[in-house]
């Protein structure tokens, strides 16, 4: 496993683990009743933990596919369309 697929696997964990805090920051806020902040700022905060959860766990979903699941061979095919598109129009 070279070095550079390794470091794109733990980004993707990492940003699963950020996903899920967003999503329990969001939550947390939303239900939180006891907190001392208007009812309006706490629903408006925590809907958009929750939505910013939503698209980070979305973009993490894409992102561990891709680092865990595709083969280097797909990689060489990118590698390769890149450099014809390089090529092409440098």
């Amino acid at each position: 496993m070279d070095q550079n697929r390794l470091m794109r696997q733990i980004s993707a964990i990492f940003g699963a683990f950020m996903a899920l805090f967003y999503l329990g920051v969001g939550t947390y806020f939303l239900v939180a009743s006891y907190l001392p902040v208007e009812k309006f700022l706490r629903y408006l905060v925590g809907s958009t933990f929750l939505v910013y959860g939503l698209y980070r766990g979305y973009m993490t979903f894409l992102k561990i596919r891709e680092a865990f699941f595709s083969d280097d061979d797909e990689d060489d095919d990118n590698d390769r369309r890149r450099n014809i598109f390089r090529s092409k129009y440098e």
